[in-house]
């Protein structure tokens, strides 16, 4: 076997899970700027199926066109195994990172190359599934709280979706944050799990309209979007924030005329960065952030992590073994 290849999971086809194949190709050099991470776990995120799917699920003025055959994946956590020129890494560093995000990050292998700049040290502390389940749900709502939301202090939040990966990180982000009243969302099997979390207050969504539980609340963090996320709506007071996660039908015409709601005025992406990650790491170590590994898979049935994905109703993150 030769040392210049390795293990991945690609996709020649858009389709169904079974396009997931593990094979072996080429492993890649870093280049100027570069580590290669020897990748001990791999996170599992909604942009992996996207990707999948050839972007179905998004509108098509906005569907990336990838070149097949492709490796998904961006939340890598592992050891440095080599440096390119001019990387600021040491060979045996423990590692991890959100890669190349937004882009292509080819995180579904036993060796990935990431910029240093995205890469940040694994705190001894952090195990490598927690390391891969903690990159991209926890910048997605560690960026969006911190850099372009900056709720104020004592306000009451809801968040929609608020077991799953960014949801229960958003959660307990707000709290640490200084927010008034948190309002978790979510199934009534997680009622337990989020206010173990830090939520305040808890609404089963399947027991009822959640307007008919919540009113007056300053900001809705929306983590599932769809065709009916404009239901949400009414929980907020005029003048409250609506910060979507994902694309979703808020119905945004009727919302900000009559309803007096207020949207981004862009569109927001989360991104690629060391220095955001390692302070995320920070919370976690201090325990003021806890991350949820609902399930583990090994790296060859990537296609079942896939599967039990699309099946919903996770509580935190899945995530795939890929070495020791």
């Amino acid at each position: 076997m030769s040392v210049d290849t390795m293990w991945a999971v690609r996709l020649h086809a858009f389709g169904a899970p079974e396009v997931l194949v593990r094979e072996r190709v080429p492993r890649p050099v870093p280049g100027p700027g570069e580590a290669l991470v020897r990748v001990h776990a791999a996170g599992v995120n909604p942009p992996d199926w996207y990707a999948r799917n050839g972007y179905r699920n998004l509108p098509p003025e906005l569907r990336p066109s990838p070149a097949l055959p492709l490796i998904p994946g961006s939340d890598v956590s592992g050891t440095v195994a080599a440096t390119g020129p001019n990387s600021a890494w040491q060979i045996g560093e423990r590692v991890h990172a959100l890669v190349n995000f937004p882009g292509r990050g080819a995180g579904y292998a036993e060796y990935a190359t990431v910029p240093d700049a995205h890469l940040a040290r694994l705190p001894d502390a952090l195990d490598h599934l927690t390391g891969a389940a903690l990159p991209m749900a926890g910048l997605t709502a560690h960026q969006y709280l911190a850099h372009y939301l900056r709720p104020a202090p004592g306000i009451t939040a809801v968040v929609n979706g608020a077991a799953g990966g960014v949801g229960h990180l958003a959660l307990q982000l707000l709290k640490a944050g200084g927010a008034g009243q948190v309002v978790a969302v979510a199934s009534g099997r997680h009622e337990r799990f989020l206010r173990e979390l830090g939520a305040d207050r808890f609404v089963d969504y399947t027991a009822g309209p959640v307007a008919d539980a919540v009113r007056d609340a300053d900001l809705l963090l929306d983590a599932v979007g769809g065709p009916d996320a404009h239901r949400l709506l009414p929980v907020l007071r005029r003048g409250g924030r609506v910060a979507p996660v994902y694309f979703g039908d808020y119905r945004t015409e009727h919302a900000v005329g009559e309803l007096g709601l207020v949207f981004n005025d862009r569109m927001w992406q989360v991104r690629s960065s060391g220095t955001d990650l390692a302070e995320l790491d920070a919370l976690v170590v201090s325990g003021a952030v806890r991350v949820a590994v609902t399930e583990v898979f090994p790296l060859a049935e990537a296609a079942a992590a896939h599967r039990r994905a699309e099946q919903g109703h996770l509580r935190g993150k899945l995530v795939l073994h890929v070495t020791d």
